[in-house]
Formats: C-alpha cells, sequence, structure tokens
C-alpha cells in the first residue's frame, strides 16, 4: 500500500473489506435490557490508553427479503413506522425472533407472514449493518424467487402495524428510480436494491 500521491491517507488494495476488530473495555453498564433490545454504555480503551464512553444499542438482529417475481417486479410493502412518523416503504423484513432459528428460515417465515408469498429459490445477497457508531444491529437480506401463493389456510393473520400494511409490486427498474428520486428512505431497502442492480449492470 502506497500513500495517494496528493490526498491524505493511502491507495487501498483490490482486497479492501471489514476487519474483525476489538478494543478492550474498561466498564459496561447495562440501563435497558428486553428480549427485542437491550442498551448499555460500555468505557472502551483505545491503543494508547485513552477511555471513552459509547452508547451500544444491541438489537436480536433482523433479515430482509429482495424477493423477485418472473416478470422482474419487486415485493415492497408499505407500514407505518412510528419512530420516524412515516408511512414506509420497504422489503419484507423482521427480526431474529425465534430462538435458533437459521436466519434464511427467518427470512422465509417474514415473507409468508407479511406477503402471503413463499419462495422456492433462495440466494444470500449482503449483510448491512444499519448505524455501526451505536448500534450492533446487523441486517441480512436474501434474494428470493420461484415465488408463489401461500394456501389460503396456511396464511398469518397480521396484527397491529402488520395488519394495515400494504404489498406492492414495482418493476425493479422502476425501484431503482424510486431510490434515486428519493421516494423509498429505508436503508434495507437501498441497500438490497442498490446491491441487486449494481451486480446486474458490474
Amino acid at each position: 500500500m502506497s500513500a495517494h500521491p496528493s490526498l491524505p491517507g493511502r491507495l487501498a488494495p483490490d482486497d479492501l473489506a471489514d476487519q474483525e476488530a476489538s478494543w478492550p473495555v474498561a466498564a459496561s453498564e447495562t440501563f435497558y435490557d428486553t428480549t427485542y433490545v437491550s442498551l448499555r454504555r460500555d468505557t472502551i480503551v483505545d491503543p494508547s490508553g485513552g477511555e471513552h464512553p459509547r452508547a451500544v444499542v444491541q438489537p436480536r438482529g433482523a433479515v430482509g427479503v429482495i424477493a423477485l417475481d418472473d416478470d422482474d417486479r419487486i415485493l415492497l410493502v408499505a407500514q407505518y413506522r412510528h419512530p420516524v412518523g412515516r408511512r414506509m416503504i420497504e422489503l419484507p423484513a423482521g427480526i431474529l425472533d425465534v430462538e435458533g432459528e437459521d436466519p434464511r428460515d427467518t427470512a422465509a417465515r417474514e415473507l409468508a407472514e407479511e406477503a402471503d408469498v413463499q419462495a422456492e429459490h433462495w440466494e444470500h445477497h449482503l449483510v448491512i449493518r444499519s448505524s455501526p457508531g451505536y448500534t450492533s444491529e446487523a441486517l441480512t437480506v436474501f434474494r428470493a424467487t420461484g415465488l408463489s401463493p401461500v394456501p389460503e389456510d396456511q396464511r398469518t393473520k397480521r396484527e397491529a402495524e402488520e395488519a394495515d400494511m400494504e404489498q406492492w409490486w414495482l418493476p425493479f427498474a422502476d425501484a431503482v428510480a424510486a431510490v434515486l428520486d428519493g421516494r423509498i428512505s429505508n436503508g434495507l431497502a437501498i441497500g438490497a436494491i442498490l446491491a441487486e442492480h449494481a451486480r446486474r449492470t458490474r
């Protein structure tokens, strides 16, 4: 690796990637802990020995599904999200709330529960770390194809925000445009849609 010829920093290697790392924790205090999310304050020690308090929000993790039908339409859901006061356009998604469940099985369950859709083919798509400055949340996205309806007698009765959820099928190219135009602002949806677009055009 060599220095940039005119700007601070070094020229990156071809295999640049995230790396596992762990600074020592001098102290840790938990303020809130539920089966869904916990909040704690860690005091981390930097390489020079300095100590710094850091808030850590630790959810259980989640999955999302980029589901594409035979005519290259993507499945999107519209759902009310109280923290931001908006009805958001999103991918089918959900938290890893069943102990020991494989994330791909969680993704299949969420696709069925939120959209009454099942898939024959599943591929790992990407992992998104939503805001690593304060949360450990990792969102694993799967690509689902070979879609069919869940039989009527096996469908889930949706409750709360999910009972008000709408399902939309949008041509994939129009979904990319919706992201670039700012009409879709959900981070999981943006990352998954643009990753799919990049893979098709690279």
